[in-house]
């Protein structure tokens, strides 16, 4: 069925189709693709499309998967703006989708109640909804102009990020040893800020934060604090999630500070590895975009009132 302007989309009823798998398939497409869904694209501009997508008649900001859902169709379709809507919320405000376009998927779970042995039994399950972004209604009118963001040659301190990694109370040790964090130590490694160079993808301030921030959330993880299942050596599923929990963590972050991701070194290898886990597991890519929010979640929660 084809999700356009000229029908509202509906739901899915229990059991129809397997929805994790229907969401890891399209990531894979989008990754097979050269598209990283959880980075910023790499052509210089900026976009509004890559501040956390939210419900533009609620005001609340999509969680999850939906974030990378939306990330890759305003990607794929090249939408400007991070304002989402379903077809009913848009009609209500009195706004038209041009006809022929098409929604973006997101899911939901909803309870199922079954009767077993006289009890009733809560079965959660997945459901599916269609989303249209305010590129495609008739109202939309794109802006002329991109400005773009001056590149800096060394990194800048940006006094909110440093004091939001400081309410952590994480303990982040600048030299040699490169980017990691050590469980055992329970610290995070970082190297020195000049060693951050500007890149076709990033400046060097944004690529130390992102970068600073994907530790972090390996950090939350920790058996005192959120206790994640990290994988015992590279490769494995349980590490190759728990690298996916920390890039999408670090990606939900870095939009809400504006920060591009640093793209990794080998961009063909990197997608590999992300393409083989979600293709073991059809649950992987669900399952670490739930546990990136909680992690942004926990570490929001040990900010100041």
């Amino acid at each position: 069925m084809s999700h356009t302007a000229q029908a509202p989309s509906k739901a899915q009823t229990p059991g129809r189709r397997d929805i994790h798998q229907q969401v890891t398939d399209t990531i894979i497409k989008q990754l097979e693709s050269g598209t990283v869904p959880w980075h910023k694209p790499w052509q210089g501009e900026e976009t509004k499309a890559f501040g956390l997508p939210y419900n533009g008649i609620t005001q609340n900001h999509y969680r999850g998967i939906n974030i990378l859902l939306l990330w890759g169709s305003a990607i794929e379709k090249q939408f400007s703006s991070s304002e989402w809507g379903t077809f009913k919320q848009w009609a209500d405000k009195k706004e038209m989708i041009r006809k022929g376009e098409k929604g973006s998927m997101v899911v939901y779970y909803d309870v199922l109640e079954k009767e077993d042995d006289d009890e009733i039994r809560k079965i959660p399950f997945l459901k599916t909804s269609y989303v249209f972004n305010r590129c495609q209604l008739n109202s939309y009118q794109p802006t002329e102009t991109v400005i773009e963001k001056p590149k800096q040659s060394l990194v800048e301190r940006i006094q909110k990020v440093d004091g939001f990694i400081s309410n952590t109370q994480a303990i982040v040790e600048h030299g040699p040893k490169g980017a990691c964090y050590s469980p055992a130590e329970d610290k995070i490694y970082m190297p020195v800020t000049e060693a951050f160079i500007d890149t076709k993808t990033c400046t060097a301030t944004e690529g130390y934060y992102s970068t600073l921030l994907h530790e972090l959330v390996h950090w939350s993880g920790a058996p005192k604090r959120l206790d994640r299942t990290k994988g015992k050596k590279f490769g494995d599923q349980d590490y190759a999630t728990e690298e996916l929990v920390a890039e999408l963590g670090a990606a939900f972050l870095c939009a809400e500070y504006d920060i591009a991701t640093a793209e990794k070194g080998d961009h063909a290898n990197y997608i590999a590895s992300w393409l083989k886990a979600l293709k073991d597991n059809k649950n992987c890519i669900i399952t670490a975009a739930s546990e990136a929010s909680k992690a942004v979640t926990y570490l929001k929660g040990l900010q100041p009132q």
